[in-house]
């Protein structure tokens, strides 16, 4: 992968373009914003061996193989429909297009004006379109799904020289099981639109793919209470949580899963809402048929959360239509008003020096492996009740979090001192996968593991 030694200046954009690929694929430092993309960049040229300069046409499914995609997705298509339309009417003005994509990247739903049905063809934002990175490089929908974080591309970000007029925000969908099922797509073929301008639609699509995510695990879990907790100030999500009517957790939305460790097996096994928060079994006592609010203190801290709490979904009957069930699977994590909420009691304690060292060593020796509340609080010999809170006055931070701080700090040596994948690092030091280690070592230091090997290089 060579050009002739040119001057950058005196190439046109889409030559330009190829050299800048070419060169970060070589390993030279990618160019003023390029830098959060720049190791889909390498992944596009070396394991998928694809070529910046092809100008085909993405692929477009034939009907008869789009069902194959679709059906799978008939449910959460269904599910989404309403939040896809709201935010079709906030970009349509604008000229966007909203896609719908299946974990692969195939776009399976898709808003659009009618009149211009043959450009989204011609550039292959249209349902049917295959949009996995391994086939068209780096684009907002397959580096989505790679990443599994909201990703926004903007022109000449992409890796193909054919889509550096293409502008793309995507946020990805997680299911009721913590997994990516899909992903929510705006796009726009303009190439005057400016990065500024396009940024605007990232919030925007995130939110929709937040709601959509909601109201599926409204819709799975409407015969238990839904404990909606609060998002942390910083734009974070907030946690769902279904309990049962003897306050075990059945099921949690991925932010919930990861902020409480909280796995498919804890959840088979009925880990208590109360191994999490402070004991207050009235909240499930109370005979409200509608939404009521709550404050919630978090076992061994001194830190609360604001919640929703909304009772489970009656069976439609005579006197019970249907409205009352849209009206439990409406979204509103983020409209939780915590104005009239009275301060939650403040917790105390902490572990003693002994259990303190026992649980340090027990991380330092069994990091790798799944490691739950349970475990912990069994070392320290205490209840998970106790142990929760006992560790947060001591340590200063959740079990969990000291967790991944351990985690982030090991997979940071073994950055340095080997030349490990980063897939072999992720699962070495205890995390599910790679997408996983990133996201952890993105908002614990701030750049990627790729970026902090290079620097450390």
């Amino acid at each position: 992968m060579e050009l002739p030694e040119r001057s950058a200046s005196s190439l046109d954009p889409f030559a330009r373009h190829v050299e800048h690929v070419y060169s970060v694929a070589q390993g030279a430092a990618p160019p003023p914003g390029i830098e959060a993309v720049s190791s889909s960049w390498q992944r596009s040229a070396k394991k998928y061996g694809l070529d910046p300069v092809d100008g085909k046409a993405p692929r477009i499914l034939t009907s008869a193989e789009l069902k194959h995609f679709r059906e799978p997705l008939d449910k959460l298509t269904l599910s989404a429909q309403e939040e896809i339309d709201e935010l079709y009417k906030v970009v349509r003005e604008a000229g966007y297009a909203i896609l719908l994509c299946d974990s692969s990247g195939v776009v399976v739903a898709h808003r659009g004006e009618d009149a211009r049905a043959s450009e989204f063809k011609y550039w292959g934002t249209w349902l049917g379109g295959v949009w996995s990175e391994e086939v068209e490089g780096t684009n907002g929908i397959g580096t989505c799904i790679i990443e599994e974080r909201p990703v926004t591309i903007h022109r000449s970000q992409h890796f193909r020289s054919r889509h550096i007029n293409l502008s793309c925000s995507r946020a990805p969908v997680f299911g009721v099981d913590g997994r990516l099922i899909a992903v929510l797509d705006v796009s726009a073929i303009d190439p005057e639109l400016s990065e500024r301008a396009h940024a605007l639609t990232g919030p925007l699509t995130l939110r929709s793919a937040c709601a959509i995510e909601e109201r599926l695990f409204r819709e799975h879990f409407r015969r238990d209470w839904i404990v909606a907790v609060a998002p942390p100030e910083g734009g974070a999500p907030g946690m769902l949580l279904a309990i049962d009517g003897n306050q075990r957790i059945m099921g949690a939305n991925r932010f919930a899963r990861t902020s409480l460790m909280l796995d498919d097996r804890g959840l088979r096994a009925g880990t208590s809402l109360w191994s999490i928060f402070e004991r207050n079994v009235d909240i499930f006592r109370r005979q409200d048929r509608t939404d009521f609010s709550v404050r919630l203190l978090i076992a061994g801290s001194n830190d609360s959360r604001p919640a929703l709490v909304t009772p489970p979904d009656r069976p439609v009957t005579a006197s019970n239509n249907p409205t009352s069930h849209d009206l439990h699977t409406r979204p509103r994590l983020g409209s939780i008003d915590v104005s009239t909420l009275p301060p939650a009691p403040q917790a105390w304690g902490g572990l003693s020096p002994g259990a303190m060292r026992r649980v340090r060593e027990y991380v330092e020796v069994h990091l790798a492996e799944s490691i739950d509340l349970s475990m912990l609080a069994g070392v320290a010999g205490l209840s998970v009740h106790h142990f929760a809170r006992q560790f947060k006055q001591s340590a200063g931070v959740t079990p969990h979090v000291y967790l991944t701080q351990k985690r982030v700090e090991r997979a940071q040596k073994m950055l340095v001192q080997t030349d490990l994948p980063l897939a072999e690092i992720a699962f070495a030091v205890g995390f599910f996968d790679q997408g996983h280690l990133a996201r952890h070592f993105r908002h614990l230091l701030g750049k990627t593991p790729r970026e902090f090997r290079w620097s450390q290089r």
